[in-house]
């Protein structure tokens, strides 16, 4: 609630202690009091019940009220500024930051909020011309059009010309922008600090060169995929950009030809070169310059880089923090760790040997972060090693190390009692006598991957002392139940994130216990849960944060159930309800009402028809939907919804329908920005629509 307190002066903003009450004072000096975001949004909504010395909106200082909504949720916002029209006024004015839903929308909005700073045009895959020419806040600070189209050089010049103040733009995924775009940008953005072109090939080191000259102030620059750009261009930013903190070359066909000039940026500090396959031995063999102020450093999918070849890009830098050689298959020696203040090491899919590995125990770096993931070579001694050495590991992840035994598992919670991230997916040798020494020695937990192990319902039970966690991930662990889950629900009232695909043993009582227990659930996959029906549907309902539900295979989950969760759950972004046979169109027009924030939709092999497809037309954000063998279904209603989702910007559908939409209808979409993927997978006689022909069988038709 606001109301007057008294009429003294006072500093212009109080945080009363223990509270989430705060006292704002006025020009004349009127002290007005703030209580929680809940209390300020009913409290507006009864505002002419107030008290008579409750002070009227209208009244107030436009810094008051921006105050006020600072303090208010994204929904309560809202809904206020739908409901006081002062505040829907001064809103207009104070928000600061704009993602608008979709393409059709961007005049609209832009005309409202017109004191924007930054601008996320990731929603609206179509952008023109015309828009970046004339309709942008002139205060813009940084503009983010990775995934739009439909814009030209000619735009560009429009948005830097009208946004002169403009840090940040982000064009990446653009392929068909090239040298021109650079050069608009080199010659308007002169203030310009990052920017991203990742996988835009159009781009050339002309391009790169001129953005080097005209943009000095650079600090971060992403250039991953760009393959028109070789060490030409990458020496010319070196040169001309002296201020540069990031510089992403991954997947840049450069060698080490560029590296010394890179390595002499005296700020940089995150390099990254994933998938530089030519950079190699040789060309690091002579590599001397040391870049003290490097904290990242990216090796990953370089598989000509050996240890040797480490050493000489590591050689000085003695501030590094995180190393990445993921999937470089280096060979680890003793000289290859030497870094002090190194707490981050990632060797994911590396070729690594009990010696090599021990060379990281021996070394004195302060290890938080070690990540193992599919690296064959781990064992029990090496491991144990390791973790007895670096007891202030945070996050260790050992994925598919399917090598280790109950043993590892013995010093990992011996050790490491600092924990708050383990993924130990798919260690099939692990005994379930390990589950209860997590449970006791490792209460930090927050985040735990035990997917297609040999977790049980006790395993389960000794885990809910990790009362911490808010992600757990149990998908494939064929011996868990509901007397598992239970415990769970009962003990991990933080958790946002369960997994439990497959997990063929759990039934409607343990998916209760979960939506009972753990009311700030996000997502939960319970796809292939085969005995779950429309009262875990009912149950989930409560969990009102839910924005991620898999169901794919819950052929028991009817309309009913989507109805009641649609209803319950209105933060839906992501569902898939793939092999869901008993979800009808009832469903679909309870899910088009109601979930007004859903971005992708699975719908495969279930029972609706041109109806319950073309009410998805009225979600706004739909961004993607896949639908494949949906027999209720005609070219004609699929054409329609394909054109009255405006939004959309990636479908996928069978191959077998390509020939039977317009292929006029299809170029249209494409031109708004939306991608089709055209799936080959045979088509069951079965589930055959009845408007599709015979050779559509032929996957080559």
């Amino acid at each position: 609630m606001i109301r007057v307190l008294s009429s003294f002066h006072t500093p212009s903003s109080i945080i009363l202690p223990e509270s989430k009450t705060t006292l704002f004072s006025t020009h004349s000096g009127t002290v007005i009091r703030i209580d929680d975001a809940h209390d300020i949004s009913m409290g507006v909504k009864r505002r002419r019940r107030c008290s008579p010395e409750a002070m009227s909106l209208e009244a107030m200082p436009e810094e008051i009220l921006f105050c006020i909504l600072d303090k208010m949720t994204a929904q309560s916002l809202k809904s206020v500024s739908l409901s006081c029209k002062t505040l829907h006024n001064v809103e207009s004015r104070h928000r600061r930051t704009l993602k608008p839903l979709r393409s059709s929308l961007l005049p609209a909005v832009l005309s409202r909020y017109t004191s924007i700073l930054h601008l996320d045009l990731t929603l609206c895959p179509c952008v023109p011309d015309s828009l970046l020419f004339s309709r942008l806040p002139q205060s813009l600070l940084s503009i983010d059009l990775s995934r739009s189209r439909g814009f030209s050089a000619a735009g560009l010049t429009g948005l830097v010309g009208r946004c002169g103040s403009l840090v940040e733009i982000d064009v990446s995924g653009g392929t068909e922008l090239g040298d021109a775009e650079m050069a608009v940008i080199s010659d308007g953005a002169k203030r310009l600090e990052r920017l991203r072109i990742r996988m835009c090939k159009g781009v050339t080191d002309v391009g790169v060169g001129m953005v080097a000259v005209g943009c000095s102030h650079l600090r971060e620059l992403r250039l991953k995929s760009c393959s028109g750009v070789t060490d030409l261009g990458v020496e010319l930013v070196a040169v001309k950009c002296r201020m540069l903190e990031v510089l992403d070359l991954s997947f840049v066909p450069i060698t080490g030809k560029c590296l010394p000039a890179v390595l002499q940026l005296q700020y940089l500090q995150e390099l990254y070169l994933s998938g530089c396959s030519g950079i190699d031995y040789e060309s690091l063999m002579d590599l001397d310059q040391k870049c003290e102020s490097l904290h990242l450093l990216d090796l990953s999918n370089c598989e000509n880089v050996s240890h040797v070849g480490l050493c000489s890009i590591t050689n000085g830098t003695t501030n590094l923090r995180q190393l990445i050689l993921s999937y470089s298959f280096l060979g680890l020696s003793n000289s290859m760790i030497n870094l002090s203040k190194l707490h981050s090491i990632k060797l994911d899919g590396c070729k690594v040997n009990c010696s090599g590995l021990k060379s990281i125990g021996n070394s004195n770096m302060l290890l938080k972060e070690l990540s193992l993931s599919k690296c064959n070579g781990v064992t029990d001694e090496s491991l144990s090693y390791i973790v007895g050495k670096h007891r202030e590991l945070v996050k260790l992840d050992i994925t598919c190390c399917r090598g280790i035994t109950h043993d590892s598992i013995v010093s990992i919670t011996k050790s490491c009692s600092y924990l708050t991230s383990l993924r130990l997916e798919s260690c099939s040798l692990i005994s379930v006598k390990a589950f209860p020494l997590i449970g006791q020695c490792c209460r930090l937990l927050e985040d735990l991957n035990l997917t297609d192990t040999g977790l049980d319902d006790e395993g389960l039970k000794a885990i809910s002392a990790c009362s911490k966690l808010s992600s757990l991930k149990i998908g494939f662990c064929l011996d868990i139940s509901d007397n598992g889950l239970i415990y769970i629900g009962k003990a991990c009232k933080n958790l946002k994130e369960i997994d439990l695909y497959r997990s063929d043993g759990i039934t409607d009582v343990g998916i209760t216990a979960i939506a009972l227990g753990c009311s700030d659930l996000e997502t939960i996959d319970l796809a292939y849960c085969t005995k779950i029906t429309d009262n875990s549907m009912n149950s989930l309902s409560n969990c009102s944060k839910l924005s991620t539900l898999e169901i794919r295979g819950c052929s028991q989950v009817s309309s009913l159930g989507v109805s009641t969760i649609t209803v319950g759950c209105r933060q839906i972004t992501n569902l898939d309800m793939k092999r869901c046979s008993k979800i009808n169109d009832a469903g679909m027009l309870s899910i088009a009402h109601y979930s007004q924030n859903l971005r992708h939709i699975n719908i495969s092999y279930c029972s609706i028809t041109d109806m319950g497809l073309l009410a998805l037309a009225n979600i706004s954000c739909l961004q993607s939907m896949t639908i494949l063998h949906v027999k209720g279904l005609s070219p004609s209603g699929l054409t329609a919804t394909l054109m009255a989702c405006g939004g959309l910007t990636k479908v996928k559908l069978h191959v077998a329908t390509k020939s039977l939409l317009p292929l006029q209808i299809i170029e249209h979409i494409k031109s708004r920005g939306c991608v089709f993927q055209w799936i080959h997978k045979p088509i069951s006689t079965g589930l055959l629509p009845t408007f599709w022909p015979c050779c559509c069988l032929n996957d080559n038709c």
